[in-house]
């Protein structure tokens, strides 16, 4: 099963050091099998927002939402199951300052 990582913390708090510990993980997965994708994101500065309101888009500079901790990017792996997942989700180094969410990801299959 495929499951979405998704880093969570205050990018003003980044720490560049933990930089070549990510690389470090992310080959330990890659050697693994588990890793289908991943890129941390641009600032969230760089965010824009689109939400549909009676048959209008209004599109406003920003995250969706305001909150401490911003979504800073994510891995894309494969898992035999919720408790696999979680248990590489706890080795991402940003699970030390901020937080990991541990997304199912729904298959979409084309209509027969």
């Amino acid at each position: 099963m495929q499951y979405l990582l998704l880093i969570y913390g205050d990018e003003s708090k980044f720490d560049p050091s933990l930089f070549p510990e990510y690389m470090s993980f992310t080959d330990g997965i890659k050697k693994s099998g588990h890793y289908i994708g991943g890129n941390p994101l641009q600032s969230v500065k760089t965010a824009t927002s689109v939400r549909m309101r009676d048959g209008k888009a209004a599109v406003t500079d920003g995250p969706f939402a305001e909150t401490r901790e911003q979504l800073g990017g994510y891995y894309l792996i494969e898992a035999a199951h919720l408790d696999e997942a979680t248990a590489i989700a706890a080795r991402i180094p940003g699970a030390k300052i901020g937080t990991i969410e541990v997304r199912p990801i729904m298959p979409m299959h084309p209509p027969s």
